[in-house]
């Protein structure tokens, strides 16, 4: 292995030995003396001018090799890659840099502090751009989506197999409305002849739902209780049956600092090897939670009221609500309604006075409805024929809802654990609740469809598929047709097997995240 290394280095100069970390070299070391050369000589070979980190490159290069030699694929022509002198050009009129690893090319993050001297965008400055041309680059990207805001990064997926990119980028603003203002110009924008992306606000996804815990458990002693073998959890938001205030639904969401902590939470929740009072818990990525369009939401008229008690009929809202305004009609479900108002002004004069107030006994809470995206239903076929594609699961995309798939076995849409399907208008909820008025029996759905009585050590309430689909490679009965898909006698309805008989639900190597739909109408 040395004469080899000493080749690189002493032929091209182009990396010395402490540029490598011990990491890089012991990887070099388990490949035979073919393959170590061809590594390092497509290294020799690689462009470094925009490699921060030398060690993490030549592992990608591995990495890479490897897959080849599996597929039988040759390395990529390297005349495929971006015009450096466009690429430099570009950087020295921004004053960003650019970061170059073997999966992604990343622009700026942060800028130059002449652009940008906060702290790094909250949620809701990044899009999605989708059906980009696969030998496009930054030159190209950077001057169209800087012309909505200023830039805090822009990441652009790369297949090291081609030496292209896989079809998507991110960007970053620094402002909310830079971001917004993006998805208004550039959504289904010709970025060349014939050729149109597709752009919406991203999400990162630091929600987990979790099935299976006690019912007794307060939210107090689930927070104690997962913070004992999780880090970062910042929040947990739990539902009362509501027949009995005094007992969980089987279920909760736990919130953390970031994705990178909630992605850790969930691994090791998933592991099997983790228990929580005495159970291995379900555990699925939740819906983020999105911001709708506020020019959409300023024209809703309807509200949506929960935490009702079940004394509450239609009769006593239409009472309540109808001093404030001339109602169109109540719907009452479960222990939340939606309360459509004739005009706004009385939908907001009523949300205004009864927000917090005690109604038979409850304390009940309102917000504004969230309309239904009017693409749903095309979304919903494409979210089938789009299921198997291969992406990363960090994000829930919102906008015109054209998340990139998840990585793992896609569950095929909403239908998961415990998530009505169908329900959300913008695949949004209010804590749990869709409260989406689109498509309630009638007029709307039950977004407690599927997700009610989630049981620990129960018969019959096992892993589920998506509203009665078979389990995937498990091992046990088909679930019956009918509401939530539940296997019988906890047959697993879940990835690989995943069981919930006798002893609580389980969920093993799991499937790639609840709630993320992917749609080709952005993907190549």
């Amino acid at each position: 292995m040395k004469p080899m290394y000493c080749y690189q280095n002493s032929c091209t100069g182009l990396v010395a030995h402490s540029d490598l970390d011990e990491r890089a070299i012991e990887a070099l070391k388990e490949f035979n003396e073919e393959g170590a050369l061809a590594v390092l000589l497509q290294f020799k070979d690689s462009d470094l001018s925009h490699v921060q980190n030398k060690s993490a490159f030549l592992c990608g290069v591995m990495k890479t090799y490897r897959q080849r030699e599996k597929q039988g694929t040759k390395v990529a022509d390297s005349s495929k890659g971006p015009d450096e002198s466009k690429i430099k050009a570009l950087l020295e009129r921004t004053g960003y840099t650019l970061d170059v690893t073997t999966g992604q090319r990343k622009y700026g993050g942060p800028p130059p502090e002449s652009v940008h001297t906060g702290h790094q965008p909250s949620v809701g400055t990044e899009i999605f751009v989708g059906k980009v041309p696969r030998d496009l680059f930054e030159d190209e990207l950077v001057p169209l989506f800087e012309k909505a805001g200023s830039i805090w990064d822009l990441r652009l997926m790369m297949d090291p197999l081609t030496g292209l990119n896989r079809g998507y980028a991110f960007v970053t603003f620094c402002t909310k409305e830079a971001a917004q203002e993006a998805v208004k110009l550039y959504n289904n924008h010709e970025i060349r002849s014939g050729k149109h992306i597709g752009v919406c606000i991203s999400v990162a996804n630091n929600r987990l739902f979790v099935g299976s815990i006690p019912k007794s458990k307060t939210k107090e002693q689930i927070v104690e209780e997962f913070s004992k073998v999780t880090e970062g959890l910042t929040d947990v938001i739990l539902y009362h049956q509501p027949d009995d205030k005094k007992k969980n639904r089987g279920f909760c969401f736990l919130e953390y600092e970031d994705h990178k902590t909630a992605a850790q939470a969930r691994r090791r929740l998933m592991s099997g090897k983790v228990k929580v009072w005495g159970n291995v818990v379900t555990v699925e990525w939740a819906d983020p939670i999105e911001d709708p369009d506020p020019e959409v939401m300023a024209k809703v008229k309807v509200l949506f009221v929960r935490n009702l008690a079940n004394t509450v009929t239609e009769e006593i809202l239409e009472k309540a609500f109808g001093s404030f305004g001339k109602l169109e009609r109540v719907k009452k479900l479960k222990d939340y309604a939606f309360i459509h108002f004739d005009d706004r002004v009385g939908a907001v004069k009523a949300m205004e006075e009864m927000n917090g107030k005690e109604l038979e006994g409850e304390n009940i809470e309102i917000v504004f409805a969230k309309p239904p995206d009017q693409k749903r239903k095309e979304r919903k076929a494409q979210r089938q024929a789009a299921k198997n594609q291969m992406y990363d699961d960090y994000y829930y995309y919102g906008g015109p809802h054209i998340p990139p798939p998840s990585r793992g076995r896609g569950r095929g849409g909403r239908g998961g654990y415990g998530y009505p399907s169908d329900y959300y208008g913008y695949e949004d909820y209010y804590d749990y609740y869709g409260y989406d008025y689109h498509n309630y029996r009638g007029g709307y759905d039950d977004p407690f469809y599927g997700y009610e009585d989630f049981q620990v050590g129960s018969r019959g309430r096992g892993g589920r598929g998506a509203r009665g689909a078979a389990p995937s490679r498990g091992r046990g009965a088909a679930p019956p047709r009918g509401r939530a898909g539940y296997s019988q006698r906890g047959g697993p309805g879940s990835s690989r097997g995943a069981r919930g008989a006798r002893g609580g639900a389980q969920q093993q190597r799991g499937r790639g995240g609840k709630g993320v739909e992917a749609g080709p109408d952005l993907l190549q």
